[in-house]
């Protein structure tokens, strides 16, 4: 996979969402599918949606033409069924738990089913889903690393959702973890699908950051399982597995700390969380 080829499937996916993002605005604007952002105005809520619409063009197109092989239908399958779980959150969301501990209390202990936890199940089937048709190795090292992606896909899928907190903050999560995947990857391409997520996600964020749409769990779930997805596919082994363990830290962390709270006493990540932010956001 060359360069150019990356940079051709962001620039179209960049350019669809431009064209098709404004009508998707006005349609969730028309249907009252709205929330208060931190300035009590009432915005777009599941923008996110648009990231799935933009893949759908550009992959049909890349299969068409033969750009993009059969692993694009399993792609589109994850990222759909995530975002349909992030749309049922944004929809019906009930608040009464937060964090996987949370939600895994009220279903286990309270045997209460919430939307998180009904997210969380849902992404660990999609992310087994995904993992066995993948089929890495042979013998033992086949259900290790059935475990491995599987972890790696569902818990990326739930860190873009926890940083989805501020305006920005997960799209900027999705920047910096897409340039980590492109300098560590093997160049397989799967990475033509972290390409169209990239230049679709660049065409919204001065939506996101200008707090004028949020791309609610819908769009956070969709980066996340994009991620995964990525790294399941393009990594080798050793990193694949430091990716991991970055994963299991980072949700260590942030069911003991607040994740704000963490980025606001951290100079360097206070200044990422606020560029292209407004100052009161």
């Amino acid at each position: 996979m060359t360069g150019i080829l990356f940079t051709g499937f962001a620039g179209a996916a960049f350019l669809v969402t431009r064209l098709i993002l404004p009508p998707i605005l006005e349609m969730l604007r028309e249907a009252g599918f709205v929330r208060p952002n931190y300035r009590r105005e009432q915005i777009p809520l599941g923008a996110g949606l648009v990231f799935f619409l933009a893949a759908l063009v550009i992959l049909a197109l890349g299969r068409f033409t033969g750009l993009a092989d059969r692993s694009a239908n399993i792609f589109l399958f994850s990222m759909g069924a995530m975002g349909l779980f992030g749309l049922i959150d944004d929809v019906f969301g009930t608040r009464g738990a937060s964090g996987l501990t949370g939600h895994f209390k009220k279903l286990f202990l309270e045997k209460e089913i919430t939307t998180g936890s009904l997210k969380a199940l849902a992404g660990l089937l999609i992310a087994l889903l995904v993992s066995l048709e993948f089929g890495e190795g042979a013998g033992i090292h086949k259900w290790v690393f059935l475990l491995v992606n599987s972890l790696i896909i569902s818990l990326s899928t739930n860190a873009v959702n926890l940083l989805d907190l501020r305006p920005g903050r997960a799209g900027k999560g999705f920047l910096i973890m897409s340039l980590f995947m492109v300098a560590t990857s093997t160049g397989k391409t799967e990475l033509l699908y972290l390409a169209v997520i990239l230049g679709s996600l660049i065409a919204f964020l001065p939506h996101d950051l200008g707090a004028s749409a949020m791309m609610g769990d819908t769009g956070s779930n969709m980066l996340g399982i994009t991620l995964g997805f990525t790294a399941v596919y393009v990594l080798g082994a050793p990193v694949k597995l430091a990716f991991l363990l970055f994963l299991v830290v980072f949700h260590v962390l942030t069911e003991k700390y607040s994740l704000t709270r963490i980025i606001e006493r951290n100079r360097v990540l206070n200044y990422l969380d606020m560029m292209g932010r407004d100052g009161d956001s």
